[in-house]
């Protein structure tokens, strides 16, 4: 790869836009060290999808990485809802705080419908833009065409054209290069690992930057959903935005060191290496899951009679780490007193903890729980 060019700058009139090379074409690979981290990254990979299978009921844990991404990456565009908040319903968040929150809840719910999607759908534009229309329905971006690629010149950074730090192509262009990175995403003629083949479309993509509003969050999505596509992964349970998150002057300074350098090498090993800590911090978080599991049962065993109420709460804790006392009767089907009886019990074996100090509308927070997706690393 070191003949390869990025693109070059287009005079517009009054300010030059990056006209991006395309990249449904041959490549080839010549850095070892690029080919080491690519064999670590597949190992690390196949070790976290190995493991989820023998973990059981796996998709109730799901939701919870779904959770944290929808958090992480919302945070890297300047939103501060954190997994906690994001647990709350609408009516529980502050005022100041609702437009944070519900562009979380959105991202949330285009991850959901857009894996749910890929059942019937292929990895494509189509399924781009119907997940950027979720993502930006109701919110701050609802001004900015959800679910229509741009008809007028985006940028990034700055206040406008004239100081902007990068301006993606011409709008006239957008459709085929969204049709060239379709194509390369199936190609059975170019061979290419997959791993650097989505790393290359995550690149392209937030270069192409095809959207007035949600680009970073959609193409971070899309990561996922190419992996559980081409079945690397047979559930999704990777999310890159963490990685992203905490190294994001280097995601942004290596996107640019693409278009600035032809380093598109640097850009892979940046993506290669978050694979391999992000796979091994998940394989440790479901470690964590699995023995909470255990010793929250083990604990349980002390309600005699009432284990097996807990336990139906519990359970659906795992999807849903916080919990109403009316959600705790519907439930359980028990009454009132009998509920609060039973919470109470569950809260002196430290398993759940109520947050607001309330003597009605208690809410309970499943924090152990919590805290292994807050703290992976």
């Amino acid at each position: 790869m070191q003949k390869f060019k990025a693109g070059k700058y287009i005079n517009q009139g009054t300010y030059k836009s990056f006209q991006p090379e395309k990249i449904n074409r041959q490549w080839k690979i010549e850095n070892m060290e690029l080919l080491n981290l690519l064999s670590q990254a597949d190992r690390q990979l196949g070790r976290l999808d190995m493991y989820s299978e023998y973990i059981p009921n796996i998709d109730l844990f799901i939701s919870m990485h779904v959770l944290k991404e929808a958090t992480q990456s919302s945070k890297i565009e300047g939103t501060k809802t954190n997994i906690e908040e994001a647990l709350l319903d609408k009516e529980d968040i502050s005022a100041e705080k609702r437009d944070d929150w519900e562009e979380v809840q959105n991202y949330i719910s285009a991850l959901n419908q857009a894996i749910a999607k890929l059942e019937e759908l292929p990895f494509s534009s189509r399924l781009i833009r119907q997940t950027h229309e979720t993502l930006l329905s109701g919110v701050r971006g609802k001004h900015k065409l959800p679910g229509e690629f741009r008809s007028s010149q985006n940028w990034i950074g700055g206040a406008s054209l004239i100081d902007a730090t990068f301006i993606p192509p011409i709008h006239t262009t957008i459709h085929d290069y969204m049709s060239d990175l379709e194509k390369f995403a199936h190609s059975q003629e170019i061979y290419f690992p997959e791993l650097l083949k989505i790393a290359l479309i995550h690149y392209q993509f937030e270069t192409i930057h095809p959207f007035l509003d949600g680009n970073g969050r959609v193409g971070r999505l899309m990561i996922t959903l190419y992996l559980v596509e081409k079945d690397i992964l047979k559930k999704p349970i990777l999310y890159l935005s963490d990685f992203f998150e905490r190294n994001r002057t280097h995601y942004y300074d290596n996107l640019m060191r693409v278009r600035e350098k032809n380093d598109i090498t640097q850009w892979f090993k940046f993506f290669l290496v978050g694979i391999i800590e992000t796979a091994k911090s998940s394989i440790l978080a479901f470690d964590r899951v699995l023995k909470l599991k255990q010793d929250v049962e083990t604990r349980l065993q002390s309600l005699g009679s009432r284990a097996n109420n807990a336990g139906i709460l519990i359970k659906d804790l795992y999807q849903h780490p916080i919990l109403h006392a009316q959600k705790a009767k519907e439930l359980t089907g028990l009454s009132s007193p009998s509920v609060y009886k039973l919470l109470e019990e569950l809260e002196k074996l430290e398993i759940i903890h109520e947050v607001t100090g309330a003597k009605r509308g208690k809410i309970y927070l499943f924090r152990d729980y919590i805290d292994i997706f807050q703290n992976e690393d």
